[in-house]
């Protein structure tokens, strides 16, 4: 672990007034991010995940708590800490009517370079993202997969070290959000440190090196995804019952080859230590009680499980 961590936050948080009250969107964050990794902050929409981003990025006062980004505290010292990031929006940053390299060299000459090295930038840019051929088009005639590319772009213009992504493949087809994690994969093999936020679980699983998953303001897991889904040990089973549900939990919880038994929406979940032979023996008993499933699944654990497991509900449903 380096001893020198590009974002470190203790007991971070943010309270905002709402009709009924204050509202806690980040309610004591404590996160340490190593440099040179793809980290994820994964959770559901208004988990506080872009809340907290924006503190990092010193757009946003945190009401309590301390936050380190490169070094610098972001209360203290925000103008240092500005100079040693990018951050690239949900919503983007390039203008409809400017060409690629319009938006990219004037973003250079923002953070001081002279017109001559902004315009070599932008071109090393655009070649980089492959998007030399678009470079004199507007940005509005770009793809939302060419567009997003160019945003990430523009967040790297001055090489910083550390490059803020807040949802960067939210509404992208698979074939664009493929690519663009093989860009980011390229930022970090560049030595560039990625702090994304997203609630896609498959995006987390293949892209980050560390993550943690976030819930009301919390953190809830924090790890790889390797360590995060070995904590759910064994398989996960699946299975509908039309109601009768909770007997089937009843009748199976008991077993030893069931470590955990649950209903969720309806569905019994259990997580078993070897799935391929616990299948048999669940049909076994649910036939000797005259229980019949309605469908039976099983699968490795995923994200999704993790998320279940420290919070009782599926991050995909809440996301969706």
């Amino acid at each position: 672990m380096s001893a020198d961590p590009i974002i470190e936050t203790s007991g971070l948080r943010r309270t905002f007034k709402g009709k009924g009250g204050p509202v806690e969107a980040v309610a004591g964050v404590d996160l340490r991010v190593e440099a040179g990794d793809i980290f994820g902050f994964l959770g559901p929409n208004g988990a506080g995940k872009t809340t907290t981003l924006r503190i990092l990025a010193t757009l946003l006062p945190p009401s309590a708590g301390t936050a380190k980004v490169a070094g610098f505290d972001v209360a203290r010292h925000p103008y240092e800490v500005r100079k040693r990031i990018g951050y690239v929006a949900q919503s983007g940053g390039s203008y409809r009517e400017a060409t690629g390299r319009e938006e990219l060299v004037i973003q250079g000459r923002l953070f001081g370079m002279a017109k001559v090295d902004a315009a070599k930038r932008a071109v090393e840019i655009l070649t980089a993202l492959d998007l030399l051929d678009a470079a004199d088009r507007t940005c509005g005639t770009y793809s939302g997969g060419m567009r997003r590319r160019l945003n990430i772009g523009i967040g790297m213009v001055h090489r910083p070290p550390l490059l803020f992504l807040d949802e960067p493949t939210t509404g992208l087809d698979p074939q664009a959000r493929a690519r663009l994690w093989d860009e980011i994969r390229k930022l970090r093999d560049g030595g560039t440190s990625v702090f994304l936020t997203t609630h896609y679980l498959e995006e987390a699983d293949a892209l980050c090196d560390q993550l943690a998953i976030i819930d009301h303001g919390l953190i809830v897991a924090e790890g790889s995804p390797t360590e995060l889904k070995r904590e759910i040990a064994g398989d996960v089973l699946t299975i509908g019952m039309d109601g009768r549900g909770q007997q089937v939990v009843d009748l199976l919880c008991t077993q030893p080859f069931v470590r955990e038994a649950g209903l969720e929406d309806g569905m019994v979940r259990l997580y078993v230590d070897k799935g391929e032979e616990a299948v048999p023996q669940v049909l076994r008993l649910l036939d000797a009680h005259g229980l019949a499933p309605t469908t039976i699944s099983l699968h490795r654990p995923s994200l999704d499980d993790v998320f279940l497991k420290k919070t009782g509900r599926s991050l995909r449903e809440s996301a969706a």
